[in-house]
């Protein structure tokens, strides 16, 4: 499990107008916490306050009690550290406390060097659900998959465990060996899948040129130099195409997302300018934003001859590819390319995480981890706990059952068979071998770019 990247994922409040509710019950609840502290240091003034508010009456009343009557010894700073965060934890599955000891470690983590699984997860119930695996990382070498529970770290139960403290446990050194107690859908029983930490170092952007002038860009996630590596890839397969491309599939599948600037930067390569691609929706206005397309933010500086070498970027026809581990910054692009009617999206229903979270540090030297706002499609469309539609359905594991294929790890099958199997010959899809596989998702996304109407901006 990689660094906390602030996208990972759950399902949370289903109606977009709770925002401003819960922000609002968001303060007076964290004021009820804070009040906490009060409590203890000066239970006079707390009861007086706690008269004219009942829930603050309550608290006050579970605190003397607890002083009262339990058996043991009472920590109370721990008894402050557990009202706030149950409170926190209390409003969704991403926002937390963070006490001061945590927090420190959060800020070294995020500037040191560790190693990691390469795996994106959310709490569910007790354990981490995995949300994505990044390619050629160890959680995708093991064959991790979306959906699969992660119950047991070293054979420590995630129960009562936050993210954070499920992300600390699963790091450590490089080269050093963690054992995950897995639990899939399928498996009455749980599994221990021992795993290696690496430094994950993923190449965000892989491109093919695809059979009869059709080109394939995989975005695995959205980094700083994603926008770039697009461009960059763009350029090759225009120049292996003898300078033409008839379209492009875009796989965004098992792509937990990553930076927003990034997933906005990339969009704009295809969209007009000015369009809309993302806004949220926050009670504080300071949380609120409207991101449109702009060549700025994806044009590479000195490089202008690249750009102008793909004229047609506005207008290639487009099939954008998703499953349910697309999450976050993917779901933002697929769902701005669709509302913008400048690609089909294919695939099965996205992730659904679409909300922002913000850290507040506290001065005690602990913080917040805050759901401040949610991300919203350009038509309007709340992508936090719903996810995006695909305009097509591609069922992976219905593709596969009828075409009788076990899963397998792509690249594995000579794309004659599997082309076969798919119910296509290797001459009517012709496509490189290392991106098909055993992939007949993917098989069935070219044939749609091929022979279906795309939807282009008008």
């Amino acid at each position: 499990m990689n660094s906390i990247r602030g996208y990972f994922t759950g399902r949370a409040i289903s109606s977009s107008c709770a925002s401003v509710s819960s922000w609002r019950n968001l303060l007076r609840l964290s004021a009820i916490g804070f009040s906490v502290i009060a409590a203890l240091q000066c239970g006079t003034c707390f009861a007086a306050s706690a008269q004219k508010d009942p829930a603050l009456r309550a608290l006050a009343e579970a605190i003397e009690q607890v002083r009262a009557k339990y058996v043991g010894v009472v920590d109370e700073k721990k008894m402050v550290s557990d009202a706030i965060r149950g409170i926190v934890q209390g409003l969704d599955p991403y926002s937390d406390y963070l006490d001061p000891s945590s927090y420190s470690e959060l800020r070294q983590d995020n500037s040191g060097r560790f190693g990691g699984l390469g795996l994106e997860v959310a709490m569910d119930g007790g354990a981490a659900r995995v949300v994505a695996t990044i390619e050629n990382s160890p959680a995708s070498r093991a064959g991790l998959q979306p959906g699969d529970l992660v119950t047991g770290i070293d054979g420590v139960s995630l129960e009562g465990f936050t993210l954070d403290q499920t992300i600390r446990r699963a790091r450590g050194e490089p080269d050093t060996s963690v054992a995950l107690t897995v639990l899939r859908k399928a498996d009455a029983q749980a599994s221990v899948i021992t795993l290696k930490r690496a430094i994950i170092q993923s190449r965000s952007v892989t491109s093919a040129l695809l059979g009869s002038g059709y080109g394939y860009i995989r975005i695995s996630q959205f980094t700083q130099r994603t926008a770039e590596s697009t461009v960059t890839e763009l350029a090759q397969l225009y120049r292996k195409g003898g300078g033409n491309l008839k379209g492009l599939l875009i796989d965004l599948r098992d792509n937990p997302g990553g930076l927003l600037r990034s997933a906005v930067a990339v969009s704009s390569i295809f969209l007009p300018k000015d369009s809309l691609v993302v806004y949220t929706e926050a009670a504080h206005a300071e949380s609120r934003m409207r991101l449109k397309s702009s060549e700025d933010q994806y044009q590479p500086k000195g490089r202008d001859e690249v750009l102008k070498q793909m004229p047609d970027l506005k207008t290639l026809p487009l099939v954008v590819l998703v499953n349910s581990g697309s999450a976050s910054a993917s779901e933002i692009m697929a769902g701005a390319l669709q509302d913008n009617r400048r690609a089909t999206v294919v695939g099965t229903q996205t992730f659904g995480k679409g909300s922002v979270q913000v850290l507040v540090p506290l001065e005690d030297g602990a913080a917040l981890k805050l759901t401040t706002a949610y991300y919203f499609t350009p038509n309007g469309k709340r992508i936090q706990g719903k996810g995006v539609t695909p305009d097509t359905l591609l069922d992976q594991l219905a593709i596969d059952k009828v075409a009788g294929i076990k899963p397998a790890v792509h690249g594995t099958t000579p794309a004659d068979t599997i082309s076969l199997a798919c119910g296509y010959s290797a001459a009517d899809v012709p496509v490189a071998d290392a991106v098909v596989g055993s992939d007949c998702q993917l098989l069935r996304a070219i044939e749609l770019l091929r022979l279906l109407p795309v939807l282009t901006h008008s």
